[in-house]
């Protein structure tokens, strides 16, 4: 006889945290647009991995990764050196299928969206070799 109340479990899990994400992803989105962004892209696949969000402004280019958690500070912490790596690998398959943005350059901006709402864009978060 087989337990499935674990995968069940972990599938009721993984389909909050999915619905919290985009619920994330499209308040960063809002607070992207308020500033003056235009959002290029939600959710870009590439071969190297996914991009939660491309938008400029002016010119300049942001690849930017929504972190949702219950605090900003938890949310500030959720970005390792792994996920750093493929962010970088997909922004560069990005660009060279979207070729003519970034006139004015290129940046990784993390945006932290706390459980109430709360979303704070850290800006030029990290860079190549950090």
């Amino acid at each position: 006889m087989h337990d499935f109340g674990d995968r069940t479990r972990r599938l009721i899990r993984g389909r909050r945290a999915q619905a919290a994400g985009l619920d994330a992803e499209a308040i960063a989105a809002a607070a992207l647009a308020r500033e003056g962004w235009a959002v290029l892209a939600r959710r870009a696949r590439t071969p190297a991995g996914e991009i939660d969000m491309v938008a400029e402004r002016d010119g300049l280019l942001a690849f930017v990764e929504v972190k949702a958690r219950p605090s900003l500070s938890e949310a500030a912490l959720a970005l390792g050196a792994r996920q750093r790596a493929r962010l970088l690998a997909a922004a560069e398959c990005w660009l060279a299928a979207h070729p003519g943005h970034g006139a004015a350059g290129m940046r990784f901006d993390v945006v932290i969206v706390a459980a109430d709402g709360t979303a704070r864009r850290i800006a030029d978060a990290f860079r190549l070799g950090d």
